[in-house]
C-alpha cells in the first residue's frame, strides 16, 4: 500500500457501514444525556449566571465597578471583545477555505468548528455592547430613518466599521453553518417521532434527498464559502484598524491587519483542537476524529504560531528603526515594565509552546495537545491585554501614568462569557449532529476506492 492511501486510511478507522456512521454519529442525541454532559452543562450554565448576574449588577452601578481608569479607558472589555473574534475565525476558515480546496480532513471537525464560529461571535458581541455604559441606546450605532436625518451615524469611525463587519461575518457564518446541517436534519427527521421529528422536519426545510436537491446544496456551499472566504481576513482586519488608526505608540502600525489575522487563526485553531479533544472522548467518535485530523491542525497550529511570532519580532523592530522614541518606549516598557510578566506569558505560550509540534510524537498526542491548545489560547488572549493595556497605561504625560487592576466583577464577566459559549456548545452537540453524515461516508468511499485501487 503506498503512503498516500495509508494516509487517507487515517481519516475513518475501521472501515465501518454506512449505516453504522449514522447510528454511531445520531447515537449522542438520541440516547439520554449521561452524567459528564449534565456536570458540564450544569457548570457552563452557573458560570454564565453569574457572568448575567454581574452584567447586571454593572448596568445598575456603573462602568466604576470595573477597574478602568482616566489613562485605560479600554481593558478586559475590548481585550475579551479581540479575543472571541479570534475565537471564531477558525471555524470559517476550517470550512470555507478547506472547503474550496477540496481537502477532505476537514470533514470531521469543519461542523464542530463552524458551531464554534456561531458561538464565540455572540459572545464577542457581549463586550462592545456594555463598553457603551448604556446598551439599550446600542441602536444607536446603525443608520436607520430618524429626526436626525436618514444616515446619523460616523462611518469615519473604526469602531461603527465593526459593527458591520461583525454582523456581516455572523450572518454569512450562520447561513454557511445552517446550510451545511440541512442533510443531517432531514436525517434526524427520519429516525425521529413525535415533537422532536417535527422539530427536525421544520428545520429540514423540505429535504428530499433528490438529485437536483443534492447539486443545489452543493451550489449553496460553494457560494457560501466563496462569500465567507474573504470574511475570513477582512473581519478581523477591520477589528485591528480599530488600533492601527490611532496615533498611540505601539497601535499606529501597518502590520496589525495581517498580524491579527494569522494571531485569529492561531487562537481559533487552537479552540477548536480543545473543544474536538474532549467532543470525540465523551460522545465516542474516536472512529471519525482521528490522530490525522490533530496532526494536521497541529501543524497549522505550529505554522501560524511562528507567524505570529514573526510579527512579534517585526514590531520589535519597528520600534527599534523607528527613530521615534516613543514608539521604542512603548516596547521596553511591555518588555520590562510594570507588565512585563503579560508580555513573556503571551511569548512563550505563543511561541515557545508550539515549537513542540516538530516533533511527529506531540503531535498525535492527545494530553500534548490538549495542554498546548490551552496554553495557546492564555497567550493570545495576554497578547490582546499586552497591546490594549500596555500601549495606554503611560501615556506621553507622566503625570498622567497609571496601572490597570481588573476588579473581580470584570474577571466574572469574563468567566460567564466562557459560560455563554460551553453552555451553547453542549445544547449543540446534544440537539445536531456534530460531525456531518453525508461527508463522512464520501470520504469513506474515497478511502475504499483508494485501496481498492492500491490492491
Amino acid at each position: 500500500m503506498s503512503a498516500g492511501a495509508e494516509h487517507v486510511e487515517e481519516l475513518i478507522l475501521g472501515n465501518p457501514t454506512f449505516s453504522q456512521v449514522t447510528n454511531e454519529i445520531a447515537s449522542p442525541m438520541e440516547r439520554r444525556p449521561g452524567p459528564a454532559w449534565w456536570g458540564a452543562f450544569l457548570t457552563a450554565v452557573s458560570v454564565l449566571t453569574l457572568g448575567v448576574v454581574l452584567i447586571g449588577y454593572t448596568m445598575a452601578t456603573g462602568i466604576g465597578v470595573w477597574g478602568l481608569n482616566r489613562t485605560v479607558g479600554w481593558g478586559y472589555d475590548i481585550t475579551n471583545f479581540v479575543f472571541w473574534v479570534g475565537i471564531g475565525h477558525a471555524g470559517t476558515l476550517i470550512s470555507a477555505i478547506l472547503l474550496l480546496f477540496r481537502q477532505r480532513w476537514r470533514t470531521s471537525i469543519a461542523r464542530a468548528a463552524e458551531g464554534m464560529t456561531i458561538f464565540a461571535v455572540l459572545c464577542a458581541a457581549i463586550f462592545p455592547l456594555i463598553h457603551m455604559g448604556r446598551p439599550w441606546l446600542a441602536f444607536w450605532v446603525f443608520p436607520y430613518p430618524n429626526t436626525r436625518g436618514p444616515i446619523s451615524v460616523n462611518f469615519r469611525s473604526p469602531l461603527l466599521w465593526d459593527v458591520f463587519a461583525i454582523s456581516t461575518y455572523f450572518t454569512v457564518s450562520l447561513l454557511f453553518w445552517y446550510v451545511g446541517l440541512i442533510p443531517d436534519l432531514a436525517t434526524m427527521r427520519d429516525r425521529s417521532t413525535g415533537w422532536r421529528r417535527r422539530i427536525y422536519a421544520f428545520l429540514a426545510l423540505g429535504w428530499d434527498g433528490g438529485t437536483r436537491t443534492w447539486q443545489r446544496y452543493e451550489k449553496a456551499c460553494v457560494l457560501l464559502a466563496g462569500l465567507a472566504t474573504p470574511l475570513v481576513v477582512s473581519v478581523h482586519t477591520i477589528v485591528s484598524f480599530d488600533f492601527a488608526t490611532s496615533v498611540i505608540p505601539g497601535w499606529h502600525t501597518t502590520i496589525f491587519p495581517p498580524y491579527f489575522v494569522a494571531g485569529a487563526v492561531f487562537s481559533g485553531f487552537a479552540m477548536v483542537i480543545t473543544l474536538l479533544l474532549v467532543t470525540r472522548k465523551v460522545l465516542g467518535l474516536e472512529r471519525y476524529i482521528t490522530a490525522s485530523h490533530f496532526e494536521k491542525m497541529a501543524r497549522v497550529l505550529l505554522t501560524t504560531g511562528m507567524i505570529v511570532g514573526f510579527a512579534y519580532a517585526t514590531e520589535l523592530c519597528i520600534a527599534l528603526y523607528s527613530g521615534n522614541r516613543y514608539e521604542r518606549f512603548t516596547f521596553e516598557n511591555r518588555a520590562f515594565g510594570p507588565y512585563a510578566w503579560a508580555y513573556w506569558t503571551m511569548v512563550a505560550c505563543n511561541v515557545l509552546v508550539p515549537q513542540v509540534f516538530w516533533w511527529a510524537r506531540a503531535r498525535r498526542s492527545a494530553l500534548v495537545l490538549f495542554v498546548a491548545a490551552c496554553l495557546v489560547n492564555v497567550g493570545m488572549w495576554f497578547e490582546r491585554f499586552n497591546i490594549i493595556v500596555t500601549s495606554l497605561h503611560r501615556d506621553y504625560l507622566p503625570s498622567s501614568w497609571s496601572y490597570y487592576t481588573p476588579t473581580l466583577v470584570e474577571m466574572g464577566i469574563l468567566l460567564g462569557s466562557f459560560g455563554l459559549f460551553f453552555t451553547c456548545f453542549l445544547l449543540f452537540v446534544r440537539f445536531a449532529p456534530v460531525v456531518a453524515f453525508h461527508e463522512v461516508k464520501l470520504t469513506l468511499s474515497e478511502q475504499r476506492e483508494t485501496a481498492h485501487a492500491v490492491r
